[in-house]
């Protein structure tokens, strides 16, 4: 028997106001001074917010502005101004989480990440994603721990653009169906193991939560307010699906969107939305029954995700972007190599119109 492996940061914590908090997790981690790196945004808005908890304490800080990318050069940059910092907390987007977590990881400081966005669900996982500096992508950093601390403040993430939100939730939406399939194949999770019960679970709960309050969740924020439906929502975007894809499996749903990134005119769409449309052309090519893709694509349509290849910028279709979408999605190394069953270019490009067409049908009720 192969062994099964589930991992998680530390602590996580979410809630109103959270961010003013975060001198009291400081506290259960360092002694001396805390490295603040702020993304620009969160500097001018949110500085204030977080620096009270900090000065009340007596407790030192620098605070510090993100340069613009999570590269090689800014993690340096970054780290010559750390002085005798001994914790890192990243506030902002998942670049500014990202370089935190990376300055923590080669200075070997503990990390606490305070994303003021649920548009992804990377902020819980042991991964950095750096860039070249002129943006473009350059590689993973697999790192050997998750984050020490979590910490969301519902409030920030709540008065966000509700597409953010939504984006979260096309991300969450692939990791029941992708820790499924990969449960199914036996491959081997980013946790460094098979997938587990806990880990199948959780990514069960955070689909359910989707179905349950993803558009209730859209509403709420849309009126400015913080609802129980959207704290749950927060939580199966960061949480429930971050242990799910790490733990559970990534398969089809992420490569297809691996492989969309080849096509300029998808650019201008966020992570999680063309991963929503990833979820349906995984679905197309499992053959699974119409009511269970049904569920998912009138799911997509209701909360404003994306369920047809012109949603996600393609507004001319042809046979060459589509095997150039499928060649890539099929690389060596990618995950739709952990479906439980072999996989081709061919089978990709027809899965991606049968997920269109049925994105078409819904589109025109």
């Amino acid at each position: 028997m192969s062994k099964r492996s589930i991992i998680s940061p530390a602590k996580y914590v979410q809630g109103p106001g959270e961010i003013g908090n975060l001198a009291a997790y400081f506290k259960t981690l360092g002694q001396k001074k805390a490295f603040l790196l702020f993304s620009p945004s969160n500097l001018r808005n949110n500085k204030e917010k977080v620096t009270a908890g900090f000065d009340a304490e007596g407790i030192a800080y620098e605070a510090v502005q993100f340069g613009g990318e999570c590269s090689k050069a800014e993690i340096e940059r970054q780290r010559g101004l750390l002085g005798n910092a001994d914790v890192v907390i990243g506030i902002g987007g998942g670049k500014v989480i990202d370089t935190a977590k990376a300055v923590a990881y080669y200075s070997k400081l503990p990390v606490i990440v305070a994303p003021t966005v649920a548009s992804t669900d990377a902020p819980c996982s042991a991964l950095a994603v750096l860039y070249k500096d002129g943006g473009e992508f350059d590689e993973y950093l697999l790192l050997p721990s998750n984050p020490n601390c979590v910490v969301l403040d519902t409030t920030i993430i709540a008065a966000a653009p509700s597409r953010l939100l939504v984006a979260g939730m096309g991300d969450a939406l692939a990791t029941y169906f992708e820790a499924r399939a990969s449960n199914a194949s036996q491959k081997q999770t980013m946790a460094g193991g098979l997938s587990s019960l806990s880990a199948m679970a959780l990514a069960r709960l955070s689909y359910d939560t989707l179905l349950r309050d993803g558009l209730k969740a859209k509403m709420s924020v849309d009126a400015g307010m913080v609802s129980a439906a959207v704290e749950n929502i927060i939580e199966a975007n960061t949480f429930l699906s971050g242990i799910g894809f790490e733990s559970g499996g990534i398969a089809a749903a992420h490569a297809i969107h691996n492989g969309l990134t080849v096509l300029h005119e998808t650019h201008d769409y966020y992570h999680g939305e063309k991963v929503a449309f990833g979820v349906i052309a995984q679905l197309a090519l499992e053959n699974l029954c119409l009511d269970e893709i049904s569920t998912v694509v009138n799911f997509c349509a209701s909360v404003g995700l994306p369920t047809t290849l012109a949603q996600i910028g393609i507004k001319e279709v042809t046979p060459e972007k589509l095997m150039a979408v499928a060649r890539a999605a099929c690389a060596p190394g990618e995950t739709t190599h952990n479906m439980p069953f072999a996989v081709t270019p061919e089978a990709v490009c027809s899965a991606m119109i049968v997920a269109d067409k049925l994105g078409q049908a819904v589109s025109r009720r």
